[in-house]
């Protein structure tokens, strides 16, 4: 009889899995449907949809219904989670491989050009505003940041203001929502739509930057008044700067490679 042991954490089963692997690489980098999916990895839907459920049944992955079109979804993955279940994985084998934090990138030096990113909805009075703020907050000026709408509102959401105030000590009161046709000559390395109708209007840009879709439900959809509709947009709050957090080591990247 074979001797007993521990039994390997439910990460190794999950990601050890070629098709779970690729999808888990996949959502890594940006929000996808399932039939981007089924070209991304190249697998027939029925078992991207079966690995899906499973990523999804663990926790990993999470979807929420597209405002573009809703009988369509959005797949995200949760990084934190998985970023936890990789430390668990690394500590169940040895107390060593739990993995350490990453040293600060280099700062931006006057003879390289920051890179530039764009955070784009459909209004810029909620969701892109909160992410160019947060992103300027958390890089300390390391990158050139700026948001636009393809349809902007004639002001800031006050409940995008006052999440960013009470939660981050950030304040964007004197901001003013701005069109995206006022940014679309100028460069920018990463181009990243935070509303699922914003990224089927979004237009090419010069020198292609890379394209990311966070698929964040608008915070404002859902509630009568701002007293009642406060809680959404610190979820809103909360959840884009998770999503910068594990967004800086790319922007990180691109600044190592700038000449």
């Amino acid at each position: 009889m074979a001797p007993s042991g521990p039994a390997a954490p439910p990460f190794v089963h999950l990601a050890a899995h070629p098709v779970r692997w690729r999808l888990l690489s996949e959502l890594a980098g940006s929000d996808y449907r399932v039939r981007e999916l089924v070209t991304l990895v190249g697998e027939p839907q029925n078992l991207v949809s079966y690995h899906l459920r499973l990523l999804r049944d663990s926790g990993l992955v999470t979807a929420t219904r597209s405002s573009f079109d809703g009988r369509d979804s959005y797949y995200h993955l949760d990084l934190d989670r998985c970023a936890q279940a990789v430390a668990d994985t690394g500590a169940a084998l040895h107390p060593a491989l739990r993995p350490q934090p990453a040293p600060r990138p280099r700062l931006a030096t006057e003879r390289s050009r920051r890179p530039a990113v764009l955070f784009i909805c459909t209004g810029n009075s909620a969701r892109s505003p909160i992410a160019e703020a947060l992103l300027r907050h958390r890089a300390a000026g390391r990158f050139e940041t700026a948001s636009a709408g393809t349809c902007p509102k004639s002001r800031l959401h006050p409940n995008a203001i006052r999440a960013l105030h009470d939660g981050f000590g950030i304040d964007i009161a004197d901001q003013r929502p701005r069109h995206l046709d006022t940014l679309i000559e100028r460069r920018f390395d990463h181009v990243i739509s935070l509303c699922d109708k914003a990224r089927e209007a979004c237009p090419e840009f010069p020198e292609h930057p890379r394209r990311i879709h966070w698929s964040v439900p608008d915070p404002a959809g859902g509630a009568d008044s701002d007293q009642a509709g406060y809680p959404a947009f610190q979820r809103t709050a909360g959840d884009i700067d998770t999503r910068i957090r594990y967004l800086l080591p790319i922007l990180a990247q691109t600044e190592e490679a700038q000449p």
